[in-house]
């Protein structure tokens, strides 16, 4: 009768498994959760400018505004691109390509953007879907800007550079595009109609001057005073 009561406590206690190594326990993290391991970037442009910043450009940022602080020197904080999509307020299926061909250009999915108000000229409602918008940091906020940089704006017929009188005073600069055909990953043959898009380069500069400058260092082509 004294055995009895060990007995049932043996069998409540679960059996103990072997414990594995640290090796096999993060391979088969994601067969266990159920979830796709998230796909790694490619971080060949985007390391190429990030590498460029902080090991030349910060250094001559820093002497040629006069900073004493590394912590001072303007950098990069975000990119935000914002395709406005009008035609959706009468057919909802516009909006789709433009989604597509953004995530396309960014990398990122897109967020649908809504009116915030009715528009009675523009047959506008509160909440109609009118557009769409991706937020860069990191990593694709280097890249985008890299490819945008050096291999879209240089595809703009008669391009004479980008103008100086756009940034808001808080030092940041935002850029507008009549199509999105400049960009490479856009496939020509599957293009119906011709999208704009502005670009918002958010930074930490102090002032206009200061973002200017930062720019200037990345490879932003201003346009030169007094041309058109």
């Amino acid at each position: 009768m004294a055995d009895k009561p060990k007995d049932a406590k043996a069998k409540q206690q679960p059996k103990q498994q072997p414990k594995k190594a640290k090796g096999e326990a993060v391979a088969e993290a994601p067969e266990q959760s159920g979830k796709p391991a998230r796909p790694k970037l490619n971080n060949a442009a985007s390391a190429r400018l990030r590498k460029k910043y902080f090991e030349e450009l910060r250094p001559a940022l820093m002497k040629e505004l006069g900073l004493k602080n590394t912590m001072a020197v303007p950098r990069l904080e975000k990119v935000v691109v914002n395709m406005g999509v009008g035609e959706a307020t009468q057919n909802a299926k516009v909006l789709d390509p433009a989604v597509a061909e953004l995530a396309q250009i960014t990398g990122q999915k897109p967020v649908v953007t809504k009116a915030k108000k009715s528009i009675a000229a523009f047959k506008v409602r509160e909440g109609m879907p009118i557009g769409c918008m991706v937020t860069l940091r990191g990593d694709r906020m280097y890249e985008f800007l890299d490819r945008l940089l050096n291999v879209a704006l240089p595809r703009v017929r008669d391009f004479r550079g980008v103008p100086t009188k756009s940034f808001d005073g808080r030092g940041n600069y935002t850029l507008g595009l009549k199509d999105q055909l400049i960009f490479p990953e856009i496939d020509y043959s599957k293009v119906e109609h011709t999208k704009g898009m502005n670009i918002t380069i958010v930074t930490t500069a102090a002032n206009d001057e200061h973002a200017r400058a930062l720019l200037k260092s990345m490879g932003m082509p201003f346009r030169v005073p007094g041309t058109n």
